[in-house]
């Protein structure tokens, strides 16, 4: 989360920047060819105007540190700051323009930026703080936290993560090995849910991110046991460090080790996705943007397909399911209707012909599917609406596929880590001939493609993708 708080924080500074290249753009071509203000002068060089701009904005925004204010701050004290920070950088634009003998820069442009600036600097403001609460409601946008202990180092940690709330962090309790303790507060921001015997039970029916284990390992009977458990989940862990890591004897299979800072504290973290922060962020700045691109290229299709779905059957156009994404949080995904409308009313009655082995069921010839619902699956046409989910940030573009919450409950435990990566519309399943695959083929596919994750490695399975839809190959 550290190293994604620093990447939130460049491209705050960046977003700043770039409102303040288009209030300087804005203001010249308002002050240009605006009828009511006059032409102007094409003495200075505004190219060298706007580098000023650019410059003094930067030094002045990093002063005032107005790229902290989409997460703690009122709306109205980061209106003030950003009032602030946009008066020190005009005043500075003029002082160096004053000294560098461009007097003959209309005095109305920079008016006009001022008020440009604030402008858009306060309207993205906005924007961005209503989306980040609104995605925080829906969970998708914090960090969920088993804190294992209850005495003063758990306390201390719990504290510490309250006052970093900023970060995205949420405490889902704590456990403790003294079963007296159940129901205890350990701080105001949490409580002792259970013991850890409890631990197993609470990771697999719970959406949990990362588990700290904020007691010493040796009063833990078997922790070795609880860290090889959430490791096969792929659920990071961490260790705060009572200074005798050697006992904990204990050679990751999958996970990656490293002391890592949290909230402050050094802790011992065993992570078993993938760590490529920088590239993580880039994927998820990417299907945002391919996801609405998407849905604006598309929407003549959509309109299309329902219509189609309309003419031949009664019913919605879009099917809704509830499945499991990252870590077991719940979703609403999105298909088009390509079955009947009472088709989950059927399914039990069609369970004996389940082509598939494990907990998913397929079947070649479903007489639920409707005409334009066969060519929908046959070309893989039906999942488009999850560029919905995609541009909702509840999934990817590339990645496992998301499964049912009864499916997860039939999981054994190394088959869940792969709800530890977003969940995506293709993944190596969908381009290898997915209904020819067994279930077991198919989980190990899907944790091969965590293990190996890359940008060019998204790319190349987004490359195949194409073909299997057009030719139909993926079914």
């Amino acid at each position: 989360m550290f190293g994604e708080k620093v990447l939130q924080d460049k491209g705050f500074k960046l977003l700043n920047l770039a409102l303040t290249a288009v209030a300087f753009v804005m203001a010249y071509y308002v002050k240009k060819h605006g009828v009511m203000v006059g032409g102007l002068s094409t003495g200075p060089n505004y190219y060298m105007i706007l580098m000023t701009v650019l410059v003094c904005s930067a030094l002045s925004f990093d002063f005032f540190n107005i790229h902290e204010l989409y997460r703690q701050k009122s709306l109205e004290h980061a209106f003030i700051t950003q009032l602030k920070a946009v008066s020190a950088a005009t005043g500075m634009v003029v002082v160096l323009l004053y000294l560098f003998q461009h007097g003959e820069t209309s005095r109305l442009l920079l008016v006009l930026f001022f008020v440009f600036d604030i402008f858009l600097l306060t309207s993205v403001h906005v924007f961005v703080r209503r989306g980040v609460a609104n995605h925080r409601r829906k969970d998708f946008n914090r960090q969920k936290i088993l804190v294992i202990g209850s005495m003063e180092r758990a306390r201390d940690l719990v504290t510490y993560i309250a006052a970093s709330e900023d970060l995205g962090y949420q405490i889902l309790g704590c456990l403790d090995v003294d079963p007296k303790r159940i129901g205890v507060a350990v701080t105001e921001k949490a409580d002792v849910i259970g013991t850890v015997d409890n631990f197993y039970e609470i990771l697999l029916n719970k959406a949990v991110d990362e588990v700290i284990f904020a007691m010493p390992l040796k009063k833990i009977y078997n922790a070795i046991d609880y860290i090889s458990f959430a490791e096969k989940l792929g659920v990071k862990v961490r260790v705060l460090p009572d200074w005798q890591i050697q006992k904990m004897m204990y050679q990751p299979e999958i996970a990656s080790v490293q002391i890592e800072s949290f909230v402050g504290i050094p802790t011992l973290t065993l992570s078993s996705t993938p760590r490529k922060v920088f590239e993580l962020f880039v994927k998820a700045v990417c299907d945002r943007i391919a996801a609405i691109l998407g849905l604006l290229l598309l929407s003549p299709f959509f309109a299309l397909v329902a219509l189609l779905i309309k003419l031949e059957s009664k019913g919605p156009i879009f099917f809704r399911q509830q499945r499991s994404g990252l870590n077991g949080r719940i979703f609403t995904l999105y298909k088009f209707r390509s079955m009947v409308s009472d088709a989950e009313a059927r399914k039990a009655d069609l369970q004996q012909s389940n082509e598939m082995d494990g907990p998913v069921f397929k079947m070649a010839n479903d007489p639920r599917i409707t005409r334009i619902g066969a060519f929908l699956r046959k070309t893989s046409l039906d999942e488009l609406p999850q560029l919905i989910n995609v541009a909702r940030g509840e999934m990817s573009l590339v990645g496992p596929r998301p499964p049912l919450p009864q499916e997860v409950q039939e999981y054994e435990p190394w088959q869940r880590r792969r709800l530890s990566m977003k969940p995506g519309l293709t993944c190596i399943w969908q381009v290898s001939g997915r209904n020819d695959i067994n279930f077991e083929q198919w989980m190990k596919m899907d944790l091969e493609y965590i293990d190996r994750w890359s940008l060019w490695f998204d790319v190349q399975l987004l490359a195949k993708t194409v073909p299997a839809v057009v030719l139909g190959t993926g079914r």
